[in-house]
């Protein structure tokens, strides 16, 4: 997968799968444009490899069409950047569920659109990934918000393929399961909590980042020429339960 040429948008780019993403396109031979929320976080970055860094909150969707703007021209897009707020059902804010569907949803269409409209004026091919999760299809207790806002991702990403495909941009989710992102090391290292998961995963081992960010990169490359409006669970297995 060489990338050689080509420029990469990878959102949520400062921690976890965003910042292996943006690596491994670096590596590649992509030139690289970080978007995050933590000015710390994008500067390590652009210092360990080189990328372009735009800090911006992509819950502001005023300033998440700017920095999407503010980021082209490009050839690809991931939209990696996420929350999760654990609230049980009942209990469920307000606030909360707007925050969530802003970062997770509405972010990423927000920066699709900026990206598409651009690849359509310059008559260009592009490819698109947005980082789903398996819990699209799954209902988690206390993931009411994130859940719901995984399923609308994976809604708009077959949107997307269906209006986007004809101008020759392709478009697909990935779904990771469990990630060992460095809080998720933390969270699901404890037994109680991350046996049952564990358990179900036949390949008997959480995703890496590596796991998740080499999918996407196999996405957005020309050997994914075919691959087109689909949701790609990354999760060991798992839902094969």
């Amino acid at each position: 997968m060489d990338f050689k040429g080509r420029t990469a948008i990878v959102t949520g780019a400062g921690k976890g799968i965003g910042r292996h993403v943006a690596t491994l396109l670096g590596e590649r031979g992509a030139r690289v444009v970080a978007l995050g929320r933590t000015r710390n976080d994008l500067d390590a970055l652009a210092v360990e490899t080189g990328c372009r860094a735009i800090a911006v909150d992509l819950a502001d969707a005023a300033a998440a069409r700017r920095a999407a703007a503010e980021a082209l021209p490009a050839d690809l897009l991931v939209n990696c950047a996420g929350i999760n707020i654990l609230e049980p059902f009942l209990e469920m804010k307000d606030e909360s569920f707007d925050t969530v569907q802003a970062i997770n949803v509405r972010a990423a269409a927000i920066v699709s659109q900026v990206f598409a409209r651009d690849l359509i004026r310059r008559d260009a091919p592009g490819a698109i990934v947005n980082v789903s999760s398996i819990s699209s299809f799954l209902g988690f207790r206390d993931h009411a918000a994130y859940c719901a806002s995984k399923g609308a991702l994976d809604g708009l990403t077959r949107v997307m393929a269906n209006e986007l495909g004809p101008h020759r941009i392709r478009v697909n989710a990935v779904n990771p399961g469990v990630t060992m992102t460095e809080l998720a090391r933390v969270a699901w290292s404890a037994p109680e909590k991350g046996g049952p998961m564990l358990a179900r995963t036949p390949v008997g081992r959480f995703a890496e980042t590596r796991d998740v960010a080499e999918a996407i990169l196999f996405l957005l490359s020309d050997a994914a020429a075919m691959v087109h409006g689909h949701a790609l669970p990354v999760e060991g297995g798992f839902l094969a339960n």
